[in-house]
């Protein structure tokens, strides 16, 4: 399975820059398997530690010379290490954090070696240690589940997914070929980007053995919890776990996942999932200017879920429901296309940077108003709307655009795509002329690429 993020890993072996690499992410999105298909076609060998299997190999790195750390790598694993051409695999590097402070001795001393390290509950464990960060001295990659592009190539449909990477807005896009990319999208759906589920979905062609993986990662996902440190409380962080997945839409309320807990409790629990990226807040912010997390508000935001495949089989939705459903943005009151749109839009950033994602809400009696995500593209705020049918209204989007004097906005639906310069009537009898990028919920992943095209002159 090709993974972009191959691309990023091929550009970093090359240059002569470059600092110990750190790829970040919850289980099972695919770190090891990313770094050893890697080094299989681009290095001439590969040394790999886990840590979690391996735990006394973190004896190997107790001094701050790279080159007699080597020394006890070849003889611990009887592999030949050679600078430029191997590649130091250091997995599961939260098992042993005093590793990870040795990365800049790397950096400093051997940069003609090619080091790579993965975690998941990296955040855990470098809460917990008293070593000093290598601040400045690695990089980060972060890494989500597949996306709707990757998993088209992985689903022997290669040429539909470059056709959506050189797509331009104004281009003729047949009703029959839209109908594919929606048929893929139901798929995707309920699939997900797992990509254990996308390997076992592309084997048997099987829905119920898909499932079977996905609960499965569900189930480890839980026999996690005793690692998030001492003193949680599972019971309360597997009842968030369960629930998160139909929170996923609305703004979080405690009540609505147990009106007897305290919210410290609840609040805590989260904070816990957060952190290993099985879930993502998206922030409220009162978006007067970039960056947008410069105006967050702590107290208000909505949930997202790791993957939308995983969603799916939290909440026990098939294949059925989509096809059955006259509009398939109404399934589960619009949350699974808001999670779809949502978890690509965090990872469509650069892989350096942060996942990170926003919304923005009015609560005023008679006049509320709420944009589903805000993300920027340079100093340009893009307010995202996600909706039902081909018409379907943007009160909320003209209420902002006005508010912010801002005039573009993108919407998502399950409509051909299309670039309009609009003119709204607004409640007040004022008038707004702005510019709706609209766009088929499969074409999130070019989203940033040409909101950028069609932007202009808009705000």
């Amino acid at each position: 399975m090709k993974r972009k993020l191959n691309e990023v890993l091929i550009q970093w072996k090359d240059d002569p820059r470059r600092k110990p690499l750190v790829l970040r992410g919850a289980r099972q999105v695919g770190k090891s398997w990313l770094v050893r298909n890697f080094a299989d076609a681009h290095m001439h060998n590969l040394l790999e530690i886990n840590f979690e299997q391996q735990p006394n190999a973190a004896d190997l790195f107790s001094d701050q010379m790279p080159e007699k750390i080597v020394s006890r790598l070849e003889l611990f694993a009887r592999q030949e290490v050679i600078p430029g051409k191997t590649l130091l695999f250091l997995d599961e590097i939260q098992a042993a954090p005093q590793v990870f402070a040795c990365l800049r001795y790397f950096y400093e001393q051997l940069p003609a070696l090619h080091v790579v390290a993965a975690g998941s509950l990296l955040e855990f464990a470098l809460g917990e240690t008293h070593f000093p960060m290598p601040v400045g001295r690695i990089e980060y990659l972060h890494m989500g589940p597949m996306s709707y592009e990757e998993f088209l190539a992985a689903t022997d449909r290669a040429q539909l997914a470059d056709f959506l990477a050189t797509y331009q807005i104004g281009e003729e896009l047949p009703e029959a070929i839209h109908d594919h990319y929606m048929k893929a999208f139901r798929e995707y759906l309920v699939v997900g980007g797992m990509p254990e589920a996308v390997q076992s979905y592309v084997d048997t062609s099987s829905f119920l053995k898909c499932d079977q993986v996905k609960q499965s990662i569900l189930s480890t996902y839980q026999e996690d919890f005793g690692k998030y440190g001492s003193r949680i409380n599972l019971e309360r962080l597997q009842q968030v776990f369960q629930k998160i997945p139909q929170q996923v839409g609305g703004k979080m309320t405690y009540s609505r996942i147990d009106r007897n807990a305290q919210a410290r409790d609840l609040r805590a629990a989260m904070r816990l999932l957060c952190k290993a990226r099985v879930m993502y807040p998206v922030h409220h912010s009162h978006a007067n200017g970039v960056p947008l997390g410069a105006e967050i508000d702590e107290r208000k935001f909505k949930a997202l879920f790791l993957d939308v495949g995983l969603l799916c089989r939290s909440c026990g939705l098939s294949l059925l429901d989509f096809e059955e459903a006259e509009d398939i943005l109404l399934v589960n009151a619009g949350a699974v296309c808001e999670q779809f749109i949502g978890q690509h839009l965090l990872y469509s950033r650069a892989f350096y940077e942060e996942p990170e994602l926003h919304y923005w809400s009015r609560d005023k009696r008679q006049s509320s108003a709420e944009v589903d995500y805000l993300f920027t593209i340079g100093r340009h705020l893009v307010p995202t709307e996600v909706k039902a049918g081909k018409t379907g209204r943007l009160k909320s989007l003209h209420v902002f655009l006005k508010e912010k004097k801002l005039s573009f906005g993108l919407r998502f639906n399950a409509d051909l795509p299309s670039l309009l310069d609009d003119q709204a009537s607004l409640t007040n009898g004022d008038y707004l002329s702005y510019r709706l990028l609209s766009l088929p919920l499969y074409m999130v992943g070019q989203a940033r690429r040409l909101c950028r095209d069609s932007i202009g002159g808009a705000n």
